[in-house]
């Protein structure tokens, strides 16, 4: 569903304005739809039914307070890859019981504050990081309940720098190699083995990949429990892709968790999945005006005032973002190189892309930036991070604001010979 639309010609963020926002709130900002986030997250837990599943959003994918606290009190828990992401996760109140902690590299320091918060479970990424958690674990008196993350060398069909389960990744501990890392986990007095734990990418827009992967791990299963370990849960990750161009059309929820519960339903394990883009990317949209309108010898060009440090997405991706008016017209169509402010030619957010004619200070609407928008935003060109707003039913509030200039500067410090 699109909770995007337009009304008597103008675009409306659930019953909201979306000019009514700008005028009130400055451009660019992001802007988020609660009813977006409402209805991807109720598509996932409809269609899993009563199996015994825990939604642990992928807090990554927008780390905004308001976004993790919206889709807690749906009833998501949180997968988290940092100490800050699992502070932020309680901060919005998560409970611990149900956060997962995922990540390469996690240090003591981390295993610490989490095990402290008696998180749900580890997802342990290589035989050096169980023998630390066991180590920190054992100093606390405690027990860290883990699931080792496994590399099923499949692979996922995504763009190579968001795919992450097949071999030449760094991701997880290869398959092969899973009964004998289990062996050794089992002797160790700070760990227990609860489970099993896979992540094969993001943005996979088909099933094959999935079912690939979940086959071989359940096949993992069956095999470790014949070595005697008792597993009883299932970390099927997340990746589930969301619609940014029109043709592009993944699987739906109910066809994702039919074939979930066709593969894996069978072993009777609690299933977790981490969705991030599914639930919070199409529930977001960047606004931004047009700075000027700029004519070159073979492209027009739309100059605006968002810029590559605000959605990094097509300069580090060249993904595709749909743009559209924030206000309908009845002209035909122009074709623009939409770019933004920022000293390099990679500031693009689309090149010979078809808008309305557009004109000074008319605003427009990047869509599908809910997630890896602001969350890998900078201040590169001492820009100042544009602000988020949320949006409820007629209501709207900015989430997090834009900063001034003394706070971006205000975080350096001189050194001491230089203020003599």
């Amino acid at each position: 569903m699109n909770f995007f639309e337009y009304r008597d010609g103008e675009m409306y963020a659930d019953n909201v304005r979306v000019s009514e926002v700008a005028e009130q709130v400055g451009t660019p900002f992001y802007l988020y739809s609660t009813a977006s986030l409402t209805y991807q997250f109720n598509q996932f837990k409809d269609a899993f039914g009563d199996l015994d599943l825990l939604i642990c959003y992928a807090v990554k994918a927008n780390t905004n307070q308001a976004v993790i606290k919206t889709l807690g009190d749906l009833g998501a828990g949180a997968d988290v890859v940092s100490e800050g992401e699992l502070r932020r996760a309680l901060a919005a109140g998560i409970p611990a019981e149900k956060i997962v902690y995922s990540g390469v590299a996690k240090t003591e320091s981390e295993m610490i504050f989490a095990l402290e918060n008696e998180i749900y479970q580890f997802n342990v990424e290589s035989e050096p990081e169980l023998y630390q958690l066991s180590e920190v674990a054992s100093s606390l008196d405690k027990i860290a309940d883990i699931t080792f993350r496994v590399n099923p060398d499949v692979d996922a069909k995504t763009h190579a720098k968001i795919s992450t389960g097949k071999s030449e990744n760094k991701f997880g501990v290869p398959w092969t190699k899973v009964r004998e890392i289990c062996a050794r986990a089992a002797e160790l007095s700070g760990i227990k083995l609860v489970g099993l734990d896979l992540h094969i990418g993001s943005q996979i827009t088909e099933l094959d990949p999935f079912e690939e992967a979940f086959t071989r791990i359940t096949g993992l299963i069956e095999t470790l429990r014949e070595d005697g370990h008792d597993i009883t849960r299932l970390d099927l990750g997340g990746g589930l892709g969301i619609p940014y161009e029109g043709d592009d059309v993944p699987p739906l929820p109910r066809e994702y968790a039919a074939m979930v519960k066709r593969v894996v339903s069978h072993l009777g394990c609690k299933i977790i999945i981490e969705p991030g883009r599914f639930l919070v990317g199409n529930a977001g949209i960047l606004v931004s005006k047009v700075v000027y309108v700029k004519s070159g010898e073979k492209r027009k060009f739309l100059i605006i005032d968002a810029a590559m440090n605000d959605l990094v997405r097509p300069s580090m991706y060249d993904a595709y973002h749909r743009i559209d008016p924030v206000k309908e017209s009845d002209e035909d169509s122009t074709l623009y190189d939409i770019v933004g402010p920022v000293c390099e030619s990679g500031d693009t957010f689309a090149t010979n892309r078809l808008v309305t004619p557009m004109k000074k200070d008319d605003l427009l609407a990047i869509r599908s930036v809910g997630a890896y928008g602001a969350v890998m935003a900078s201040t590169y060109n001492t820009r100042k991070l544009i602000p988020e707003v949320l949006v409820k039913a007629d209501e709207f509030a900015v989430v997090r604001p834009r900063p001034s200039y003394d706070d971006i500067i205000g975080l350096d410090q001189s050194a001491p010979w230089l203020s003599e």
